[in-house]
């Protein structure tokens, strides 16, 4: 061990000179140049300065492009929780997920930290256990097992090029989440222990002696480090003052003032002891630690203060040891130690001391080494202009080759001992490419195979494609190219260097002579070909119209399903897929077929704006025929628009259109009976003959309904906004399997391009509306999320959407603020409908309350998506089947979410009170150091 001091006399020239450059480094960090502060999950193009930091925090969105965005449950959030905490982003699809934090410069040194506080964001309350790398090297494995502990990783490392990336590994523990990121350069003179070959990661760091719970960060610390504050009474007590403590010139840790002011020191013993343990996720850790001492004391010539240092009862530094006054000293290791389960630490005086030894504070770390080099600089860009050119959807992210574990999907890279990785495969057949070939593929110098078959691909061949040295396999086939391919390449592909394949694009000659002479000839005959090929298809068309429709009226009583031309009807019938008992195809009835089909409109089913429905029967099988009769524009164009969705949308969880009529006297439609009625009436007790829902049977209902809203938005091409989510428009069959209905005020939009639809005026009932499109005129999915959880709402507390009050709390509130106000309470019984008897898991119901207040958040950004809905809802039909001791795959639900399975479980949020959310700023992680045993 080295004792880091400087106590020779030196001039006061180079002494000033010193601590004038010294201070100068300090004044450029306290403006906190080079600071990345990043908050996860929150919202695009959003910022906000921290209060006690004072530093801005800014969106993550433009560091990664993968991962949702989630609140933490209102259980766990505290008037003193800091605003980063409140919002996590989460990454449920791909193994690794990277942020990429650019403009950096290489060669220097910097510390990365990242905070997690689970909160019970997914509302599943499961241990999570995931990994971090920071670039292509391990850095820790995070464990969150308590969803109100904030948990603290950081580590310091030299930046081997001019980007970082942080990377969270699915490990296959959980969902790996994040709730900060932040990024501080270091000068290179500090922590020479952290190189190019390896990494420091925090395992602690402690201020001791504080009389307060306040953490030591920025601006105190300019390098914003986090020092914890660290006591063990009643056997130490701590000592303070309030002079500035001075660093050494060249301090090799310039440790803040406001850290080492603050101290402690045994009672009534000669002796400080501490330990730590090591965490078992940690293999064979190598350790390094720094002691940071100071006195603060003006000693008389009769004092003495001199302590020896052991680790484990052997001499730790080589001699004994005496601080000076109001300096900032250091003990730290030159080789990191291993080998021991327990670490303990002494600081005992000796026998010529007066006064007990001192301790100020200290840092632990865990040794990383730099094992694993990133991929090359020129290939890492080349392969993310392609990526970018053509928005390629995979899981591209992080570094492509390093580690080779995590290597992207369709390439394949060389590795060599000391060297970086190359790309020397890439395989992007079949991708969905579109677009000219972009030269960047000529930028991956050591590429030896390229397969871009069987995309979309137009435009010429590049000759730059001719300049790549080791391409043996070039694959083109199948896409839309055109012209002459380069020299260069039919060179290559002669003399036998090349596997050259080019075929199936029409467009493309082999021979660059040939091609213009192939097209002179042709020209003639392609003018030729326009002429005639059209001619000889209409009357091809024509005789097999005429044909059809002749055979079709010699069949006796045949009522004719009709294609009407969707430019005077907007009907286009379409091939029936739908998983339904009903196998009929979509036809068109006269208004004379649906009075036999009605018995003469005898049976009246249900009554609403839209008219009347009806019980019928078509071919044996009991239909519903809403008919809407002396319409007006502005019905007959809902009802077109219902029809025109009818007939395109087919999923077992919307109701099924048999029919429809356009007759002068009436339109209607023949839609599958659904005999239970709809949910409201069920709700609302409005169903005769039957009992009240069970929690089974409500949370099914809820799922399915659900999957029905999540095929609108993501299975129809485009995709549609119910616009009118409600109990009345869910309807129930004899099984009581839920579908979706009344599509009158649907829209559709192209997700693709567009984020909203804007609308004249509001649509929908009250109570149901979207905030932000009720302000806005700007419709979006979120707007039936949001619908869908007023919905959810209901279905928990059997409550309409607008209450009105009564006694103390009279007056109209919506469900909403209803639910949200009992909750805070922590009784879920206050809002569950009393007529389940009690009948539920407590922990399916808590989870669903929580789907449908994130459902119901007031920005749609906030919100989630339908298919992020079902997953948790297929989560709460397990959690009530665990309890009941059935098989949810059988009993509960129908059919599979197409978005899988999980086996998550949640926990009842009562058994968490307000104070179980602790700030990392008091509590920061589950880090295995603590304070050491009575003194001896």
């Amino acid at each position: 061990m080295k004792k880091y001091n400087m106590r020779e006399m030196v001039f006061w020239f180079v002494f000033l000179a010193s601590s004038f450059l010294n201070n100068a480094g300090v004044t450029g960090q306290s403006a906190n140049t080079g600071f990345v502060n990043i908050d996860c999950g929150l919202p695009a193009n959003s910022s906000y300065k921290d209060a006690n930091s004072t530093l801005t925090y800014i969106s993550d969105a433009q560091f990664i492009d993968t991962g949702t965005n989630h609140n933490i449950s209102v259980e766990y959030i505290t008037p003193t929780l800091s605003p980063h905490y409140l919002n996590v982003r989460s990454f449920d699809t791909g193994v690794q997920n990277c942020y990429t934090i650019k403009s950096l410069e290489a060669g220097l040194k910097y510390l990365v930290r990242a905070t997690f506080l689970y909160g019970n964001y997914d509302g599943l309350n499961k241990e999570v256990i995931f990994d971090l790398h920071i670039g292509v090297n391990y850095w820790k494995t995070v464990n969150i097992s308590d969803p109100g502990k904030t948990t603290i990783a950081e580590v310091m490392f030299v930046a081997p090029v001019d980007y970082i990336q942080v990377c969270l590994v699915n490990t296959g523990s959980g969902t790996p989440f994040i709730s900060s990121l932040d990024l501080r350069p270091i000068k290179s003179s500090l922590y020479p222990a952290a190189n190019s070959s390896q990494s420091l990661a925090l395992v602690r760091r402690l201020n001791a002696g504080p009389t307060d719970s306040t953490i030591v960060r920025y601006p105190d610390d300019p390098h914003d480090r986090m020092w914890e504050p660290w006591s063990n009474v009643p056997y130490w007590t701590e000592i303070t003052t309030t002079s500035q403590i001075q660093n050494f010139p060249n301090d090799l840790f310039e440790a803040p003032s406001a850290v080492l002011q603050t101290a402690v020191t045994p009672v009534n013993s000669s002796e400080i002891q501490f330990f730590w343990e090591v965490d078992p996720l940690d293999k064979d850790p190598r350790y390094m630690a720094n002691l940071h001492i100071s006195e603060l004391m003006q000693l008389t010539e009769n004092q003495t203060r001199e302590f020896n240092i052991t680790l484990n009862d052997v001499m730790w530094y080589n001699k004994s040891f005496s601080p000076d006054y109001l300096y900032s000293d250091a003990i730290y290791g030159l080789r990191p130690f291993n080998g021991f389960q327990r670490y303990n630490v002494s600081l005992t005086a000796t026998a010529n001391s007066t006064l007990p030894p001192i301790l100020n504070a200290v840092e632990l770390f865990i040794v990383l080494p730099v094992s694993a080099i990133p991929t090359d600089s020129g290939d890492v860009s080349a392969i993310n202009a392609i990526k970018s050119s053509y928005q390629i959807d995979k899981n591209w992210n992080g570094d492509p080759c390093a580690p080779k574990t995590y290597a992207w999907e369709g390439l394949n890279c060389s590795y060599v001992v000391s060297d970086s990785p190359r790309i020397t495969v890439l395989n992007l057949a079949s991708s969905g490419l579109s677009g000219e070939i972009t030269n960047a593929f000529a930028n991956l110098k050591a590429l030896q195979t390229l397969d871009l078959s069987y995309n979309n691909l137009s435009g010429s061949i590049p000759d730059v494609l001719s300049q790549l040295p080791s391409l043996s396999v070039l694959d083109l086939t199948g896409n839309n190219l055109n012209g002459s391919i380069p020299a260069g390449l039919l060179k290559k592909s002669q003399d036998g260097s090349l596997t050259l394949r080019v075929g199936n694009n029409v467009n493309l000659c082999s021979d660059g002579n040939s091609c213009n002479q192939s097209k002179k000839k042709s020209n003639n005959s392609t003018i030729a070909i326009a002429i005639i090929v059209p001619i000889v298809v209409v009357v091809i068309l024509a005789a097999v119209g005429i044909l059809i429709i002749y055979k079709y009226k010699k069949r006796p009583g045949s009522s004719m399903n009709t294609t009407v031309n969707p430019n005077n009807t907007g009907f286009s019938t379409g091939t029936s897929t739908v998983d339904s008992s009903i196998k009929l195809e979509n036809r068109q009835f006269t208004y004379n077929e649906l009075k036999q089909i009605t018995h003469n409109f005898q049976r009246e089913i249900g009554r609403g704006g839209f008219g009347i429905v009806y019980s019928g029967l078509v071919d044996g099988t009991q239909v519903a025929v809403k008919v809407q009769r002396n319409t007006s524009t502005k019905e007959a164009k809902e009802f077109m628009v219902e029809a025109q969705h009818l007939t395109k949308i087919h999923h077992k969880n919307l109701v099924s259109l048999i029919g429809y009529c356009k007759d002068e006297n009436c339109f209607a439609l023949v839609l599958e009976y659904m005999s239970e009625g709809s949910l409201e009436d069920h709700l609302r007790g409005r169903a005769s003959g039957t009992w009240p829902l069970t929690w089974r049977d409500r949370i099914r209902i809820a799922f399915e309904s659900a999957q029905g809203l999540e095929y609108l938005h993501k299975g129809c091409n485009p995709p549609l906004i119910h616009r009118d989510v409600k109990p009345n428009n869910i309807l129930l069959n004899a099984r009581l399997e839920a579908k979706i209905a009344d599509f009158g005020m649907s829209k559709a939009f192209n997700s693709n391009n567009d984020t909203h639809i804007s609308t004249n005026h509001v649509v929908g009932t009250h109570g149901y509306v979207d905030p932000e499109y009720h302000m806005t005129y700007q419709l979006t999915e979120k707007s039936d999320v949001y619908s869908f959880g007023v919905v959810l709402l209901q279905i928990v507390t059997g409550q309409p959407a607008v209450i009105q009050g009564t006694g103390p709390e009279s007056g109209v509130t919506t469900l909403i603020q209803w639910v949200r106000q009992r909750l805070a309470r922590g009784n879920i019984e206050n809002v569950v409908d009393a007529r389940m008897q009690g009948d539920y898991d407590i922990n399916s119901i808590w989870k669903a309350a929580d789907v449908a207040l994130k459902c119901t958040a007031q920005s749609g950004t906030q919100r989630p998506t339908m298919s992020e809905v079902v997953v948790q809802l297929k989560e709460c039909i397990e959690l009530e089947a665990a309890a009941a001791g059935r098989n949810s795959n059988g009993n509960y639900y129908s059919g599979n979410s197409s978005n899988g399975t999980s086996e998550n479980y949640c926990m009842d949020p009562r058994n968490f009170s307000q104070n179980s959310t602790r700030e990392m700023e008091q509590h920061p992680g589950t880090i295995p150091m603590v304070s050491g045993p009575v003194a001896r």
